[in-house]
């Protein structure tokens, strides 16, 4: 979730930007679609998403996981990361049902070590649908509030592997910056291999003044930004997927969807990975 207004001088000084931004979505709602279009599949390809479910608190201040879990139905992904999907507080217990999201949508929970009724991350989730997943490990991200990574390595089929980055940034600046250095920091000191990054990243900025130019030491171009909050009318590009090879991940899209207006405050997006380049080794 991003906070207008919490960005100090930085968002005074950036206001004609932000400004623009919010007149050129505001000029376009009326192209938003109906309905989301599925991405095109097929044997070589994957669908991966990102999906800030705000505690399952929707835009009309109701508490329904089960709309969230209706919206993942939708969008079908192969693989998806979570962010909120976890209690803030307290025993920070898990929000959806996740045997029901393995039973009707085939999507399998990578456990991370955490509270007992935890079933993320500091808030991150990720599920899969196919594959193994050999190796997963938990990241604290600095910064005044609890934020985190999760990273696992899943095995395919065909001797193809991934690496998934399942990241929430936060809402200063300063933090942000010091949180996209310790990714950057991850991706260098292990061995290279097709790596998807998501999350939500709360960074509406672009160019020399965006953390997000931190991430293109390892990821290079960054992929263009798709308004997806907030999510009745989306304006701001904070929640991403990108990755560290060329062609791995194309055609993100965010899956604006009536449900999706109405189930949380971001709307998810989603993007296609071709497959052939997640050679292991």
């Amino acid at each position: 979730m991003f906070v207008l207004g919490k960005s100090g001088s930085g968002m005074r000084r950036k206001t004609g930007n932000i400004a623009r931004t919010m007149i050129t979505s505001i000029r376009n709602r009326h192209d938003r679609p109906a309905a989301h279009t599925p991405h095109h599949r097929s044997e070589e390809s994957m669908v991966v998403a990102s999906y800030n479910v705000h505690k399952c608190v929707g835009t009309d201040g109701r508490f329904d996981p089960e709309r969230v879990m209706e919206v993942i139905r939708e969008m079908d992904p192969d693989v998806i990361a979570l962010q909120e999907a976890d209690e803030r507080f307290g025993e920070r217990s898990g929000l959806l049902d996740l045997p029901r999201l393995r039973l009707e949508l085939g999507l399998t929970h990578i456990p991370v070590l955490h509270k007992p009724k935890s079933h993320g991350w500091r808030g991150n989730v990720l599920l899969f649908k196919e594959g193994a997943v050999k190796d997963v490990h938990q990241v604290a991200l600095p910064g005044l509030e609890p934020r985190g990574a999760v990273v696992a390595e899943i095995d395919l089929h065909r001797g193809l592997g991934l690496r998934v980055i399942a990241a929430h940034l936060g809402l200063l600046r300063w933090a942000r910056r010091q949180q996209a250095d310790v990714i950057v920091d991850i991706m260098t000191e292990r061995e290279e291999k097709p790596t998807v990054l998501m999350g939500d990243f709360n960074e509406w900025r672009l160019g020399e003044g965006s953390s997000l130019m931190r991430f293109e030491k390892v990821f290079g171009p960054l992929p263009p930004p798709v308004p997806s909050y907030p999510a009745r009318l989306p304006v701001l590009a904070l929640d991403r997927i990108m990755a560290n090879r060329s062609g791995l991940v194309a055609n993100v899209v965010v899956h604006d969807s009536p449900l999706a207006r109405e189930a949380s405050d971001h709307l998810p997006i989603t993007a296609r990975i071709d497959i052939s380049k997640a050679v292991l080794g």
